[in-house]
């Protein structure tokens, strides 16, 4: 069998917190979570707000230290790396963040936004940097004749697709999708989700796609990990989760899913 590109073993982040009269005391937002990863795989991490979804995703882009456990990427040990071990890790894992304006910087135009990974990472793009822009704009979707424009010219659907673009400027193995798609409007939410589908086609990355509403989930995931209370109940290819769920957790969150016609929706699955 071959290395997974992610290996998560036990990863558990523990905050200090102001306990009863005052004393000191801990709070665990993540608990022993545990996962692989394939390169050209989706893994969604579903739970309700404050499950530690979000924290878990945090560690793994190393933009938080875990209180203890591994990480593993492409088969090495990243627990503890600095320095240039870290900006090259980094090269390989990106972020997409939910609220697009809160992380494009309002004072930067697209194309000075495209450019700061290769910026941070030292690289000198191919053919020059407008080159690259265009490319990367044609890629999501964008017009490159608005590089030179600021991200409160755009619309919160287009102001995504900046940041999903500034995410591929290096070429990652790994982009990590905090609620990429929360923010936007649903039928916003349906083409970035499409965008997301054929950029991991054309490239082959892997997404980690952290997430509350699993009728999104089910659009894009391969497999599917249940956070509650910071420990992962459940998990599982997509199909056996949404079809055969086994943790009372996990029937309560697909029972919450919307539908247009339960009576309907009973039948079919009967039927199949």
């Amino acid at each position: 069998m071959s290395e997974p590109l992610l290996r998560a073993r036990d990863l558990t982040k523990r905050f200090a917190v102001r306990g009863p009269l005052g004393r000191k005391a801990e709070f665990t937002a993540v608990d022993t979570v545990s996962f692989d990863l394939e390169l050209g795989e989706t893994l969604a991490v579903v739970g309700e707000s404050g499950c530690g979804k979000s924290t878990t995703a945090r560690m793994v882009a190393k933009l938080m230290e875990p209180t203890s456990g591994t990480l593993e990427f492409e088969g090495r040990d990243v627990t503890q790396v600095r320095g240039v071990d870290l900006a090259g890790f980094r090269s390989n894992v990106q972020v997409v963040f939910q609220d697009p304006f809160s992380s494009l910087n309002p004072r930067h135009t697209v194309e000075r936004i495209l450019m700061a990974p290769l910026v941070y990472q030292g690289i000198e793009p191919r053919g020059g940097k407008r080159v690259l822009t265009k490319e990367l704009m044609e890629r999501v979707g964008l017009n490159p004749d608005h590089s030179q424009r600021y991200p409160a010219q755009f619309s919160g659907g287009q102001a995504q697709r900046i940041g999903i673009a500034r995410a591929l400027a290096v070429n990652p193995k790994l982009v990590i999708c905090d609620e990429a798609v929360s923010a936007l409007d649903v039928s916003v939410q349906a083409q970035v989700i499409e965008l997301l589908r054929r950029l991991q086609r054309e490239s082959g990355f892997s997404y980690i796609f952290i997430a509350h509403d699993l009728a999104v989930v089910r659009q894009i995931a391969h497999r599917v990990a249940v956070m509650s209370k910071g420990r992962v109940v459940e998990q599982g290819p997509c199909a056996q989760v949404f079809d055969g769920p086994q943790d009372p957790y996990t029937k309560t969150l697909l029972a919450a899913i919307p539908r247009i016609n339960p009576e309907w929706d009973q039948r079919r699955r009967a039927a199949r």
